[in-house]
C-alpha cells in the first residue's frame, strides 16, 4: 500500500510502519513511498556536530537519510547506524552522495560533544544534531516523532522513539520511510534509485 500524505507530515505519524509497493511513475522503493513527494519540513534551531546550524539545505543535492536517536540506545539506534555505514561503503564512488543526518531525542544526556563521538564510532561523515528543549519539539512535531521518557527498574532512563528512518531526494523532498529493521542492501537499492531520479 503507499501512504499517502496530507498537507503536513504530523498526520503520518500513525503510519510509520507501512509498507508501501510502488506508485506508478515512480521508482521502486523498498521503504514507504510519500506520495506525491514533498518538501521535507525544515529542522529549526539545531546545532550540528561539524560546526554551524543543522539545516537540510546544507545538504541540498545529496540524497539525506535523516535518523532520531540518542547515544545511550541499547540496539535500535546502534543498529541503525551500522546499517546505515554498511549502505553507505555498499555504495562505492557514489557514498559521498548521500548523507546520514542524526538527531537526538534525548537532549538531557545528549550535547554536541557526545553525539560527534558516537556518530564517528558508525562513520566519520555522519552529521548530528541537537537544540534546546523547544526547538526539537517543534522538529519531533514537523516530522511526526514519538520521544517519550521511559524509567528504568534500575535507576535512570531509557527513550522509547519513533525508529524509522526518513529518505529526502537531492532536491529536499521526503521521498520515503524506511521502517526499522531492514537490511542495508535495502538501503542500498533506494539510495540508489534515489540518486538517479532527475
Amino acid at each position: 500500500m503507499k501512504l499517502r500524505t496530507a498537507t503536513t507530515v504530523l498526520l503520518l505519524a500513525a503510519t510509520l510502519a507501512v509498507q508501501a509497493a510502488p506508485v506508478a511513475g515512480a521508482p521502486a522503493l523498498k521503504s514507504g513511498v510519500f506520495d506525491p513527494p514533498q518538501a521535507a519540513p525544515g529542522l529549526a534551531a539545531l546545532r550540528a556536530t561539524d560546526g554551524g546550524a543543522l539545516t537540510l539545505a546544507r545538504f541540498r543535492g545529496k540524497v539525506v537519510a535523516l535518523v532520531f536517536g540518542f547515544t545511550h540506545c541499547p540496539e535500535v539506534c546502534p543498529t541503525t547506524l551500522a546499517t546505515l555505514a554498511e549502505a553507505r561503503k555498499a555504495l562505492g564512488a557514489d557514498a559521498p552522495a548521500v548523507q546520514v543526518v542524526y538527531v537526538t531525542v534525548d537532549p538531557e544526556r545528549d550535547d554536541l560533544a557526545g553525539i560527534g563521538r558516537y556518530l564517528t564510532a558508525f562513520d566519520k561523515t555522519f552529521v548530528g544534531g541537537t537544540g534546546t528543549p523547544a526547538a526539537l519539539a517543534e522538529v519531533y512535531k514537523r516530522f511526526g516523532i514519538t520521544a517519550v521518557k521511559v524509567p528504568m527498574p534500575s535507576g535512570g532512563y531509557a527513550m522509547n522513539h519513533s525508529s524509522s528512518v526518513y529518505l529526502i531526494d537531492r532536491d529536499g523532498r521526503l521521498r520515503a520511510l524506511m521502517p526499522y529493521g531492514h537490511e542495508a542492501k535495502d538501503f542500498v537499492h533506494d539510495f540508489r534509485l534515489l540518486l538517479a531520479l532527475k
